[in-house]
């Protein structure tokens, strides 16, 4: 690995030892939303979004970070952490280890080193310049998408259809339609699967820039591919496709377009 894919995955272990004690401990939890859908936030959260912040002020002084709960600094440096300690915090409060931690490198604005941590299995997923690979234990496995060039044969996922709004909803419900099998209540593990070959399709909206950042490199860097809704690199407006098969790129944006124009 490059120095700064091993930095990254030196932050998603410092991340886990932070959150990992407080998983299925009863820990509670606060309200981001009070008086709307419950968005929670854990002292996990918290914990370990702070103990990734040290060690990059203390390795790379001057890189900015970008963090789902201490917001931003520097976030115009030519180096940028993007931060989402515990992405699926709904998961972590139910007991359900699907949760994981989100760490992307922005370098001059592109997102070009990417973890996913899943600190309960013991599984850190790698994608960078130097291709990607899953690290568990003392083992290490190269990751490659697998080919599945129709839609009728994908596995699909997303993580609540509740999170689109009517027009994205019948998108969604399209291709749903026309795909093989489709799971619900993945989060960022879904795309994880995606970049290990064993599911095929992930479409989501309303993320922040936490919550893709570190897919995009990760996904590439398996042979994926990872656009916004209309096939154009991901942005501000939330909406993420990400395929095994670039094949599937074009059949799902037929009914993805769709809802955004």
């Amino acid at each position: 690995m490059t120095e700064l894919e091993a930095f990254a995955v030196d932050l998603a272990r410092a991340a886990g030892a932070a959150s990992l004690p407080l998983f299925r401990t009863g820990v509670g939890f606060d309200d981001k939303n009070a008086g709307g859908d419950c968005d929670p936030v854990t002292r996990a959260d918290r914990d370990a979004e702070a103990a990734m912040r040290r060690l990059i002020a203390e390795r790379f002084p001057d890189h900015g970070v970008v963090g789902e709960e201490y917001g931003e600094d520097r976030p115009d440096a030519e180096h940028v952490w993007v931060l989402d300690p515990v992405d699926g915090t709904r998961a972590f409060v139910a007991g359900l280890p699907l949760w994981t931690c989100l760490i992307g490198l922005r370098i001059a604005g592109r997102p070009t080193v990417g973890v996913v941590a899943q600190p309960y299995l013991d599984e850190i997923f790698v994608g960078g310049p130097s291709g990607a690979r899953l690290l568990r234990a003392d083992a290490e496995t190269p990751l490659a998408v697998r080919a599945c060039p129709s839609l009728n044969d994908a596995v699909i996922a997303t993580t609540d259809p509740d999170i689109f709004t009517g027009a994205e909803l019948g998108a969604w419900r399209q291709v749903r339609a026309a795909a093989k099998l489709a799971r619900l209540g993945c989060d960022a593990y879904a795309y994880a699967m995606v970049a290990a070959g064993h599911m095929d399709l992930v479409a989501e909206t309303g993320l922040k820039v936490w919550d893709w950042t570190a897919l995009v490199p990760l996904i590439e860097a398996a042979g994926g591919r990872i656009t916004d809704w209309l096939g154009q690199p991901p942005g501000t407006d939330g909406r993420i496709l990400a395929v095994g098969d670039a094949s599937l790129t074009d059949q799902a944006l037929v009914a993805l377009r769709r809802a955004v124009v």
